[in-house]
């Protein structure tokens, strides 16, 4: 499976040769390793443009879109307001080196729809969020330590492009060359939804800790969700050992409520860090809190920030309008109930074909694993049988439908998808699990 003619019956050309193209000038032909296609074979497919809930590839062939840039684009490809904000905005000047008033007003829209955020910085990128939202810990508490988990991917950050410890004390191991032992000497990594393996950690280190950094909602070994008992946890022991709880919310901050998994889950985190939606599909990330831990951020505090294009003037004003459309005219109810429907008919036509499986959701966010097993960490995700995910993947490519290029990928739903997209993809993948995969 190492070309792409071997896994797929459509002619894409023009891709092959956009592709050919890029890997002369481009390290692997693409300017992220998520849309190379390691996960399932064969060449990556170039896109020409989004419409609504479809991307139309370089050759002309029409997909119904299920990763919605990985997660952005919740209001579908250009949508009429948002193309409509940018487009003002860019005509006015694409970035001033100077603050302007669409980032307080985009600013004030975050902290009234995020109960624990009160006060907010904005970046570039999500990586820039979380990066700096560990700084902010590492200068509010004074402490050096920091937590996270196996399978939460929070950005290209030295300190957190770590692998799975062996065990709850276990200090974290560079899965990178270019990242020194020392960026993450003080990175311990356990394992999600281990209530024990928490306790463990903090009862040794809790006095060295500064902070705790997680997805709420897991998006990056698959979706995975946090118990109960892993949330309460989460919130006494950093309480009790004085650590701040950071939510990374790049995927799921305003993608599973308006206001993101925290208050779908009324949890309060000491930190968030945003991204995507925000920015409405452009780049745009921002972390935020509680004031007297955000004012420890440079100028107002002594921890330094900075970045010529964050709360740039077009990403604040797609941004504006993504949210104001998600204030107004709340998607999330229809999401959850369509996203449902497409979760429960894959589920069905997977038992029928005798394909074990597990489906993991929250509101518009799913994963689709093929595994027997329940999937609630990185161990039991890795158990999936990848083979028959890149089957599965370019049986439905073909049949016009783009699911995310990784088992270990989650998958979303636009609220311009309609029920009637939603009953063709359950067809075609009938028609695919029925294929013998």
């Amino acid at each position: 499976m190492s070309t792409q003619p071997t896994l797929s019956r459509v002619d894409r050309p023009k891709s092959h040769e956009a592709f050919a193209r890029a890997k002369a000038v481009i390290p692997g032909g693409v300017n992220s390793p998520a849309r190379a296609f390691g996960g399932v074979g064969g060449e990556p497919i170039f896109m020409a443009r989004g419409e609504g809930a479809y991307l139309i590839d370089l050759d002309g062939n029409r997909y119904l879109d299920l990763i919605g840039s990985w997660g952005p684009l919740i209001l579908g490809h250009a949508h009429p307001k948002v193309v409509a904000a940018a487009m003002e905005a860019a005509q006015t000047g694409a970035s001033f080196g100077a603050p302007c008033e669409r980032e307080s007003e985009l600013a004030e829209m975050v902290v009234e729809a995020v109960p624990s955020i009160e006060m907010v910085r904005m970046t570039s990128s999500g990586t820039e969020a979380a990066m700096s939202a560990i700084r902010v810990a590492r200068g509010a508490t004074g402490r050096n330590r920091i937590v996270k988990f196996a399978g939460c991917y929070h950005g290209h950050v030295d300190a957190l492009l770590v692998s799975a410890g062996s065990g709850a004390l276990t200090l974290g191991v560079p899965n990178s060359p270019g990242v020194p032992e020392g960026c993450t000497r003080d990175t311990l990594v356990l394992r999600y939804n281990d209530v024990q393996q928490l306790e463990d950690v903090f009862r040794v280190h809790g006095d060295s800790i500064a902070c705790v950094m997680l997805e709420p909602v897991v998006g990056n070994m698959g979706l995975v969700i946090p118990t109960l008992e892993f949330r309460k946890a989460l919130r006494e022991l950093t309480r009790k050992y004085g650590a701040l709880l950071i939510y990374d919310e790049v995927m799921t901050g305003f993608r599973l409520s308006y206001g993101g998994a925290q208050k779908l889950f009324n949890d309060e985190p000491d930190m968030t860090a945003l991204g995507k939606i925000i920015g409405g599909g452009y780049p745009v990330g921002a972390y935020g809190g509680r004031q007297d831990i955000m004012k420890q951020v440079m100028p107002a505090g002594p921890v330094y920030q900075a970045g010529t294009l964050s709360g740039n003037p077009v990403a604040m004003a797609a941004g504006i309008a993504t949210l104001t459309e998600l204030r107004n005219h709340a998607p999330y109810t229809r999401l959850d109930q369509l996203t449902r429907k497409l979760c429960e008919g894959l589920s069905a036509a997977a038992t029928d074909a005798d394909i074990p499986h597990q489906i993991n959701r929250v509101g518009s966010m799913w994963t689709l694993f093929f595994t027997p097993v329940e999937v609630n960490d990185l161990d039991s995700a890795k158990t999936s049988d990848t083979a028959r995910f890149s089957r599965f993947f370019w049986g439905m490519m073909d049949r016009g439908f783009y699911l995310p290029c990784s088992q270990f990928e989650a998958a979303f739903v636009s609220a311009v998808t309609t029920e009637a997209e939603i009953d063709q993809l359950l067809i075609a993948a009938r028609e695919v699990f029925s294929s013998g995969i």
